[in-house]
């Protein structure tokens, strides 16, 4: 084998060694805020100043800022508040997402293509522009101060990229399979219930991802919208902790520690099917 064959043979791996080098950093930049907060939610308030990059020691190791945060506050009320909303507006974006992705992909009509055009927009105009509209609408439907206000917000945030991704999903299902379950007498409901959404899985748990973290950080809303005692979520809870003077660092780190476990429980079970949502959409 020649010099210049070796080389040759050399520059793929080396090509995939910079790749891997590039998302290991990467990761590692993306995950050192979330071993801080864990870190750092286990130390007392002195050794977080004294060395916030330092393990919990013996001498370090408290617990107390998950003693307040479960003892004097309502965190539990709060975490369910967030549950509520995140889980409850996940389930009507993807269930009204799937059926309009449907009707944009399947059938043909007057409109399909401006429909789909509107629907484009509300990725590209963010909802906050409209909170003014969206607070006035709450108060004439006396729904401040209530969860189910929160729930349509996040629906009506995250149903314009439910419908785009959905849609290019299902356009991909192979027309016989839809034909050859006509032709057996399968009602349309039943196509769409039993036949697509199993096979866009991968589909609706890339929905799912990219809508359920925005809702279940997000201050802004529930702030203006939800900002009652028992309609608090979790981040406007966290928020009680800190004081204009001074800040109860190691409660903030012990809830938002507390905070960050769903979001990497439901990523662990959805990350297969994302990382296939992902991967499929880019060959497609």
């Amino acid at each position: 084998m020649t010099p210049s064959s070796e080389s040759a043979l050399l520059r793929p791996d080396l090509g995939r060694l910079a790749v891997h080098i590039v998302l290991l950093a990467y990761t590692a930049l993306a995950l050192f805020p979330i071993a801080l907060i864990l870190i750092n939610s286990l130390k007392s308030r002195a050794a977080i100043f004294d060395d916030p990059l330092a393990l919990p020691s013996a001498a370090t190791l408290s617990l107390v800022g998950f003693q307040k945060v479960l003892s004097a506050t309502n965190f539990l009320l709060f975490y369910g508040n967030s549950l509520v909303v995140t889980l409850g507006s996940l389930l009507l974006i993807v269930l009204f997402g799937a059926m309009a992705a449907w009707a944009l992909s399947e059938y043909s009509f007057r409109g399909n293509r401006l429909l789909a055009l509107f629907l484009a927009l509300g990725i590209m105009i963010p909802i906050r522009l409209g909170t003014v509209s969206i607070l006035e609408l709450m108060v004439a439907l006396n729904l401040t101060n209530t969860l189910l206000a929160l729930v349509l917000v996040y629906t009506a945030q995250g149903l314009p990229l439910a419908v785009m991704i959905l849609t290019e999903f299902m356009r991909q299902v192979p027309g016989e399979l839809k034909d050859a379950a006509r032709c057996d007498g399968v009602g349309e409901f039943k196509i769409f219930f039993q036949v697509i959404l199993p096979l866009v899985r991968p589909a609706i748990a890339t929905v799912a991802v990219f809508t359920m973290i925005p809702a279940w950080n997000d201050l802004w809303f529930p702030l203006i919208l939800a900002p009652s005692e028992h309609t608090q979520t979790v981040t406007l809870g966290v928020q009680q902790f800190i004081g204009q003077y001074a800040t109860d660092w190691s409660s903030v780190l012990a809830a938002l520690s507390l905070a960050v476990l769903p979001m990497l429980l439901m990523y662990a079970i959805f990350s297969r099917q994302l990382i296939r949502g992902l991967t499929a959409g880019a060959v497609k």
